[in-house]
């Protein structure tokens, strides 16, 4: 009968490798995530993101046309151009991985499909409830468990 090594490393990613920010896209940044709050390494630093382009995980999704920096509640709204025609998004701050101010990027860690499937946004819809379950809905996302793979 063989042993287990209680030593031996195992094949499992461990979620909080490359500086917190998971080990494969998706993967919960440091501490618990906050949807509503730029994280502290994104290099956002009250910068006016109008303008900017976003990038998912695979590909562009469109230029930011509104960003809020308000305390704990802080989101980019994206025009999403001819990808979803025409359609505007909004992405709660903490999806925001990082922000290359010399190409005016904005790097999001959700795929286009995550995005697509993400609550419909709704400018003249300021209800309270929306914003739950969108924080809900992008909180879920964050997984230790890679896309693909069995629970």
């Amino acid at each position: 009968m063989d042993r287990i090594d209680t030593n031996a490393t195992h094949a499992t990613p461990d979620p909080m490798l490359h500086g917190g920010q998971g080990a494969f896209a998706g993967g919960a940044p440091a501490g618990s995530f906050d949807p509503w709050r730029y994280r502290d390494d994104a290099g956002v630093a009250d910068t006016d993101l109008v303008g900017y382009k976003v990038e998912a995980t695979d590909g562009s999704i469109g230029k930011i046309d509104e960003a809020s920096h308000e305390v704990n509640a802080s989101y980019l709204v994206v025009d999403t151009g001819p990808w979803i025609f025409g359609k505007k998004v909004m992405l709660p701050a903490g999806t925001v991985n990082r922000v290359d101010h010399d190409d005016k990027k904005v790097f999001v860690d959700r795929s286009k499909d995550q995005i697509k499937a993400a609550p419909e946004y709704d400018e003249t819809d300021t209800d309270p409830a929306y914003r739950d379950k969108l924080g809900g809905y992008y909180g879920d996302t964050y997984t230790a468990t890679p896309p693909g793979t069995a629970r």
